[in-house]
């Protein structure tokens, strides 16, 4: 009995995603061999993945190695105690991973976590010498599509093999300090009328009772309370994915399905950044840009803008965020009021 040519091609895409299956237990413990470097053509230098496992003591990087190492295994042991489910990655889910093939390097980049910084000094290391000054490069060129390449871009043996022998980083931030400064920047600053018109002018329609005219057309005056209840409100998300801007980082990075080797941190970013740089063999080459910004977003800020969030909508905003929590070891913040 013949199957219907619709249970045929269901079947056939179903196969081919498992072709993209991407395990937790892929978790790397014996690099692969060292790698030839393009300015001597025969010279075997250690990748970074080799450098990090094997206790490189000439980049002096022991206590960073043993922080990172500590971070690895208590992501590992979330993943293992908080996830019970095995999901079949898709190409679409690994657009956030951005591959560095001159270093072996693989980047998940997080909004709102120093990745307009990360994309830019990865531009110098993948632009054979075209850059040499991360901040040199506009913001907003180092967000155009196509100048870095993502993982998604290639084949499935490919993918795997850079999964395998690459070194794969992630930073992270507080989630709802992550959270606060995506409302600020996409609600609060006037040039963001893109924000304003596609999600704006949404919320308020939805979150605020008899609206003004002018704020259902222009969508700018979002206050952090109709920002909370939009993100709560089941029908966001049944609607549509959440912006990348404020989606959980387990969402837009997979980190127990990934084995990242290095969690970098928004609190510790400098140090994590120059240990990542020291890894990869280009310390001497550039350094990661500093912030200038003197109105960062802090735990105090954030604290001052859930103080007008009420209980009930904590608590739910709360179990949205919960996995980014458990999984990078952030504490419930002492300011949340959930009873």
């Amino acid at each position: 009995m013949r199957m219907p040519r619709g249970g045929r091609l269901f079947l056939a895409t179903c196969l081919g995603s498992l072709f993209v299956l991407v395990l937790y237990f892929q978790s790397i413990t014996k690099p692969e061999p060292g790698v030839k470097t393009g300015s001597s053509p025969g010279k075997i230098r250690r990748s970074p993945l080799q450098a990090l496992y094997n206790g490189d003591q000439q980049l002096d990087l022991l206590a960073a190695q043993r922080s990172l190492q500590g971070r690895r295994e208590l992501l590992e042991q979330a993943c293992l105690s908080h996830t019970r489910k095995r999901q079949v990655l898709s190409s679409e889910d690994l657009k956030h991973l951005i591959v560095d093939d001159q270093h072996s390097l693989i980047y998940c980049y997080v909004p709102k976590v120093a990745c307009t910084n990360w994309k830019r000094v990865l531009m110098v290391l993948t632009s054979d010498g075209r850059y040499t000054d991360p901040l040199s490069i506009p913001a907003n060129e180092a967000h155009v599509a196509g100048n870095l390449r993502t993982l998604s871009e290639f084949s499935v043996p490919e993918i795997n093999k850079r999964l395998r022998s690459y070194l794969k980083f992630i930073f992270v931030r507080e989630p709802f300090e992550r959270l606060v400064s995506a409302y600020r920047n996409k609600f609060t600053r006037s040039y963001n009328t893109a924000f304003h018109k596609r999600y704006g002018t949404k919320i308020i329609r939805r979150h605020r009772p008899d609206p003004e005219p002018e704020a259902l057309e222009k969508g700018n005056d979002v206050s952090f309370r109709e920002f909370v209840q939009y993100l709560v409100d089941p029908r966001t998300q049944r609607e549509e994915p959440f912006n990348e801007h404020w989606e959980r980082v387990h969402s837009l990075c997979h980190p127990c399905l990934i084995h990242y080797d290095v969690v970098g941190k928004y609190e510790t970013l400098e140090p994590d950044s120059q240990a990542v740089l020291r890894l990869a063999g280009v310390e001497g080459m550039l350094q990661f840009p500093t912030s200038g910004k003197s109105t960062r977003t802090d735990g105090n800020m954030a604290a001052r803008f859930f103080k007008h969030i009420s209980p009930f909508y904590q608590k739910k905003l709360f179990n949205v965020y919960k996995m980014d929590f458990l999984l990078f070891n952030y504490s419930t913040p002492e300011y949340l009021r959930t009873r």
